[in-house]
């Protein structure tokens, strides 16, 4: 019969100070609220936790338990505040997490949009048949998880309307992004088929910059920035969990605002 090891005397003051260190990461602080108002720092002085292998098995936890909560919570006819046109933010702000002078120069007479996964049209889009499809608008506020937010006026077309058009399985769980910059995404269902989720051609009235994502972004005032993939040149519909580019770096996945 083997022995157990003896248990090693745990600091549990050091393994609290690292946690809090882990919590206070961007990508962290949104359901580090949440835990702390469930007791959950006063969790991480349990024995179980004896290394940081183990605060990071709990943090993925509670990160894992978040989205399931947030998706739980998320009401798909609650729509984000809209705002005036006056109140938009000049300049709106560049975001990526690359400089600007990195941002991807995409050919649009060359660009074809891959739709793969769960649909029954498979056939790639160009941008002159997108910008045929029907177009609505919204000024809604961007919010970033590192604290800033700010408002911006987007054009595009439903994202649902797209999804039937090719037509997506919207029982299936996902839909994913790959970007130009290597950016990857996805998001729940749910949030693609909510009324204020864009796939957005126009910034501001004026065809999409760069900067801001051409040829297409997907706008969701629902979201948090991060979640709001840029230079999409394929998406797909699956059953399969994605991840993300943010998401596998321990960021909450739903990652809702």
């Amino acid at each position: 019969m083997n022995k157990s090891k003896p248990i090693a005397t745990l600091d549990r003051r050091l393994i609290l100070r690292d946690a809090v260190r882990e919590l206070d990461m961007p990508s962290r602080r949104l359901f580090a609220k949440r835990a702390i108002t469930l007791g959950g720092l006063s969790m991480l002085t349990g024995c179980s936790l004896s290394d940081d292998a183990s605060v990071e098995r709990f943090l993925t936890a509670v990160s894992r338990f978040n989205d399931r909560v947030q998706g739980w919570l998320f009401d798909p006819k609650r729509l984000a505040p809209t705002y005036a046109e006056s109140m938009i933010t000049r300049p709106f702000p560049f975001n990526a997490f690359y400089g600007e002078d990195e941002v991807p120069e995409v050919d649009g007479a060359d660009f074809r949009l891959e739709v793969g996964g769960m649909v029954a049209r498979k056939d790639p889009w160009t941008l002159e048949q997108l910008y045929a499809l029907p177009q609505t608008s919204q000024v809604t506020r961007h919010i970033c998880v590192e604290g800033w937010s700010a408002i911006g006026k987007w054009g595009g077309t439903p994202f649902s309307e797209f999804l039937h058009r090719v037509g997506a399985d919207t029982s299936a769980k996902y839909v994913g992004f790959r970007c130009a910059d290597d950016y990857f995404t996805s998001i729940d269902m749910p949030t693609a088929l909510h009324p204020q989720t864009l796939l957005t051609f126009t910034y501001d009235g004026e065809k999409l910059p760069p900067k801001y994502g051409f040829p297409m972004k997907l706008r969701m005032p629902t979201k948090l920035g991060y979640k709001n993939p840029k230079h999409i040149m394929a998406l797909y519909v699956t059953n399969t969990y994605p991840g993300g580019y943010w998401e596998d770096q321990g960021y909450n996945w739903f990652g809702g605002s």
